[in-house]
C-alpha cells in the first residue's frame, strides 16, 4: 500500500526492500546506456521493479547471486522480471511475466552477515522473447520496450498527474506510517512518468496490479489505472480513519464514566454513602430471616459476595443483583392452606368473571 512508503517489502529472498527516489535524478527511462539483448535474470518473488525506481534487495538463491555477480562484472545491468508464483523456488519461463525492467547495479555488497544486498535502478522496460539454456543463472534474449513519454499539452493527463498529487496528500494525512514530509517530497517530482512508477511501486503488494502498470504502453492509462488504486485505498483509509474514531470516542466515554463513578464511589465511601454496598448489607441481612435449605444459603452467600467484588458499572452487576432479589421475593418454606369448597369457588368466579359459563 502507499502507506509503506518507507517500510521494507519482501523481494526476491526476503529482507530489507523498499522504493527509493532521488530528486536529482528523478527521470524514468533510459540513461543513454546501450543495453544488450542478452541479460542475466533476477526472478523477483512479489512485487515488481519499474523503471526510474531504486531498491536495495537481499539476493538469497544461488542463481540470483551468480546473475547479479555476473551483471556487475560486466555492463552492471541485470534483467529485473517478477515471478507469477512467488512460492516457486526454479522458476521457468512458464512462471515469469512476459514483461520486465533491465536495471543498473549500483551497490553490490557482501554483508557481515554472509548475505549478498544489491541496490537496482530500474532503466528500460524490456520483454522476454526466449530464456536461454544457462545452468548457472537465469538468461534470456530480450527485446527492449520504450518507456511511456506524456503528450505535449495533453489537458487530461495534466489533470490526472494533478488529481493524483491531490490524491496523494489526502493519503499522507490519513495514515499514520507515513511522515507528513512526504506529500512535499512527492511535489518535487518534475517527470510525470517517474511520478506515476514511484507511486505505482507502493501500492502495495498487488503484484498483478503493478505488473499491468508495468506493461501498458500508454501514459494516460497507466495514470488511470494508479488513480483508480488510489481511490481504492483512499477509501479504505476513510473507512478505517472513522472507525478508529468511533473506537476511540467509545473508549474514551467508557473511561470517563468509569472515571467518574469512581470518584463518585470515593466522595460517598468518605460520607458513608456507598449505596450498592447498602443495597448488599440489605439484602445479606433479609437472607439471615430465610427459611431455605442449608445448600441454598451457601448458594446465597457465595453469589453475594461475588456481587461485592464486582465493579457496579459492567453489565452483570445488574444481572446478578436481580437474580439475588428475586432469590430473596420467592416465599422460602410458606405454605398456604388449600381450599376446596366448590360451592365458594362458583361463587367468586360468577362474581369476578361475566359470562363464559361453560368455561366456569
Amino acid at each position: 500500500m502507499f502507506d509503506q512508503l518507507f517500510s521494507n517489502q519482501e523481494l526476491e529472498d526476503v529482507e530489507d526492500v523498499f522504493p527509493i527516489i532521488s530528486l536529482e535524478d528523478d527521470q524514468q527511462g533510459e540513461d543513454g546506456q546501450e543495453i544488450s539483448d542478452v541479460l542475466p535474470l533476477l526472478a523477483l518473488r512479489n512485487t515488481v521493479l519499474l523503471p526510474g525506481i531504486v531498491i536495495p534487495i537481499t539476493v538469497g538463491r544461488d542463481k540470483s547471486i551468480k546473475a547479479i555477480r555476473t551483471a556487475y562484472n560486466g555492463d552492471r545491468i541485470v534483467g529485473v522480471i517478477s515471478q507469477r508464483d512467488m512460492d516457486v523456488e526454479s522458476p521457468t519461463s512458464q512462471d515469469l511475466f512476459k514483461v520486465g525492467t533491465a536495471a543498473r547495479i549500483i551497490k553490490f555488497l557482501r554483508m557481515p552477515d554472509g548475505t549478498t544486498t544489491a541496490v537496482l535502478r530500474g532503466v528500460q522496460r524490456f520483454e522476454l522473447e526466449v530464456l536461454l539454456d544457462n545452468e548457472e543463472y537465469l538468461e534470456g534474449k530480450v527485446r527492449l520496450l520504450p518507456n511511456p513519454q506524456p503528450k505535449e499539452g495533453d489537458i487530461e493527463f495534466d489533470t490526472q498527474i494533478a488529481t493524483m498529487l491531490d490524491l496523494s496528500k489526502q493519503i499522507v494525512d490519513l495514515s499514520p506510517n507515513i511522515p507528513s514530509e512526504a506529500a512535499s517530497m512527492l511535489d518535487g517530482i518534475k517527470d510525470p512518468g517517474f511520478l506515476i512508477n514511484f507511486i505505482a511501486s507502493n501500492l502495495g503488494e498487488k503484484t498483478e496490479v503493478k505488473q499491468q502498470i508495468l506493461e501498458m504502453d500508454d501514459l494516460n492509462e497507466k495514470a488511470e489505472a494508479v488513480l483508480i488504486e488510489m481511490n481504492a485505498m483512499l477509501r479504505m483509509l476513510e473507512l478505517r480513519d472513522k472507525i478508529e474514531n468511533k473506537v476511540r470516542g467509545d473508549l474514551e466515554k467508557q473511561q470517563r464514566d468509569y472515571f467518574l463513578n469512581q470518584q463518585l464511589k470515593t466522595i460517598q465511601e468518605e460520607l458513608g454513602q456507598n449505596p450498592q454496598q447498602e443495597a448488599i448489607e440489605k439484602m445479606a441481612q433479609r437472607a439471615k430471616e430465610k427459611k431455605w435449605t442449608k445448600e441454598t444459603g451457601a448458594y446465597f452467600d457465595k453469589e453475594l459476595n461475588r456481587l461485592r467484588r464486582m465493579n457496579p458499572q459492567v453489565a452483570e452487576y445488574s444481572i446478578t443483583l436481580n437474580y439475588l432479589e428475586f432469590m430473596l421475593d420467592l416465599p422460602w418454606e410458606i405454605y398456604t392452606e388449600d381450599k376446596f369448597d366448590l360451592k365458594k369457588v362458583i361463587k367468586v368466579l360468577d362474581y369476578e368473571l361475566f359470562g363464559l359459563e361453560i368455561v366456569k
